[in-house]
């Protein structure tokens, strides 16, 4: 595509060189240009883009977008205001503009993105509307799925991948919208159908720094929303989540908004909830009418991930009926509330809840099911948002029986350090600290006796574990399958 025909879509400040390259490619990362490449300089909070042009150059890139104005002969520089704003805008040109084509579905929140996005997919593959997948767990193009690297791409990835959901046939796609992503500008240049809020609680407050500025980022997808030219999009709002009343009360004047939750004002409403071993079911009223839901899925908060699922499908031109007929067969979702296989006579769960109020909702929907003992296995990742350590060990030290502090990804801490955080969250000292996540996860199914369940929580899906010096490979369900094989079976 010619540099001139992507610039007409970006606010350039100065334009030096020829206007009329051939751009074969856009690149962020200086490591990754190929010849005929368009080089975006990005500044970073630990480096600026800007000091890699020389190696952009050196490896092929025939044009550069940066925020200062930087003399290459023979190279064409673009200077704009706002880098990571440009490289958006010049993404979904240069694939095209893939979201045009397509019904779209974001989901943004702290908890239940992952969930709520795999059956908004699902519903709309029911629907005969071939979807498309962008997440925490992986990326699903057509018939082909990739594992994820990151919750939501950079811009020029993120479009590729669309663009590629388009080419396989895609009529839809769904794509968990992180809160680095919103203040990144890494959607820039998507257009929605339909933005999904789930709920906020305390995460990443590393980045972040406050819960306003974390609510202000997840706003942003409501905002540009309502700033888009070529669709009139729909919010689908939590009307339970005290967050969720302050966005309805922002965007009520911007934005069309069906609200859903469990109480007498949302728009899709849930009762009569009822959870056992094999799923649960409620009772959905919604546009006059009432359906009994049936969901393989167990606990409230799945009920609040189906409740968004089906109200953002409606929002993308589903059926209420067909939605709710699609969910009774819905597949797990990997590492959330994920059954291990076990014949015996207790249960085990692994779950991806690094968040207080995810334990809580986990280890809640695990108390319905009226085990004779809840037994957690549970950490804390490192160079994260420290302040919510002792929170979760609040969570754990008042809903489970027994705990197990064990590491989850430590990264470059002191695994042992984190563990110290946790630690004044849990005054009844109903637990015991374990390092080895191995030994851990071994410890709490050799405690488990008849009728107990064990949660295993943090990692989820994730078959590794971080460390400062290595990554390893690391699948708390393959771990917990081993662990049941080293403990005798109980003939009692």
């Amino acid at each position: 595509m010619k540099l001139a025909t992507l610039l007409r879509e970006v606010e350039t400040e100065v334009v030096n060189g020829s206007a009329e390259l051939d751009i074969q490619s856009l690149a962020y990362d200086s490591r990754k240009v190929e010849p005929g490449a368009l080089f975006i300089a990005l500044p970073g909070e630990k480096a600026d883009g800007a000091q890699f042009i020389p190696q952009a150059v050196k490896a092929g890139a025939i044009a550069v977008v940066a925020e200062k104005d930087v003399p290459l002969p023979g190279v064409t520089v673009i200077v704009v205001k706002n880098a990571r704003k440009a490289m958006g805008d010049l993404s979904a040109a240069k694939f095209e503009h893939p979201t045009r084509h397509m019904k779209i579905a974001g989901v943004t929140g702290t908890n239940g993105k992952t969930t709520t996005s795999y059956l908004i997919k699902y519903i709309c593959e029911q629907a005969l509307r071939l979807c498309g997948l962008i997440g925490t767990v992986s990326y699903e193009i057509g018939t082909r799925s990739i594992p994820a690297w990151r919750t939501t791409p950079e811009a020029p990835d993120l479009q590729d991948l669309l663009w590629q959901m388009r080419s396989a046939g895609c009529r839809a796609a769904v794509m968990e919208v992180a809160s680095h992503a919103l203040v990144q500008e890494r959607v820039r240049g998507v257009e929605f159908d339909v933005a999904v809020f789930t709920n906020l609680t305390q995460d990443h407050l590393d980045y972040h720094k406050t819960m306003e500025a974390y609510f202000e980022a997840k706003t942003l997808l409501f905002t540009n929303v309502a700033s888009q030219k070529k669709k009139k999009g729909q919010a689908v709002i939590n009307v339970d989540d005290r967050y969720g009343s302050l966005l309805i009360q922002q965007c009520k004047d911007r934005l069309p908004i069906v609200t859903y939750g469990m109480g007498q004002r949302a728009d899709f409403r849930a009762s009569n909830v009822r959870t056992d071993f094999q799923g649960t079911s409620f009772q959905l009223d919604a546009n006059g009418r009432s359906w009994l839901v049936r969901l393989p899925l167990i606990g409230n908060f799945n009920v609040y991930n189906a409740l968004a699922a089906i109200a953002a499908a409606s929002a993308m031109g589903i059926e209420v009926r067909v939605a709710v007929l699609a969910l009774a067969t819905a597949p797990a979702v990997p590492g959330r509330l994920e059954a291990v296989p076990a014949q015996r006579n207790f249960r085990i769960f692994v779950d991806y809840a690094h968040t207080d109020d995810a334990l809580i909702n986990a280890m809640k929907t695990l108390r319905e099911l009226k085990p004779a003992r809840l037994l957690v296995v549970f950490g804390c990742g490192g160079n994260r948002d420290r302040g919510k350590r002792p929170r979760m060990g609040a969570a754990v030290d008042e809903h489970a029986d027994y705990a197990i502090v064990t590491s989850d990804n430590p990264r470059k801490e002191d695994p042992l350090a984190i563990i110290e955080d946790i630690k004044p969250g849990m005054p009844r000292g109903n637990y015991e600290v374990i390092e080895d996540r191995r030994a851990a996860i071994q410890r709490a199914i050799d405690l488990a006796q008849a009728r107990d369940i064990v949660l295993i929580a943090g990692k989820g899906h994730e078959n590794y574990q971080e460390f400062a010096d290595r990554t390893i490979d690391f699948d708390d369900v393959a771990v917990a399958q081993q662990a049941l094989q080293n403990k005798p079976v109980d003939l009692r």
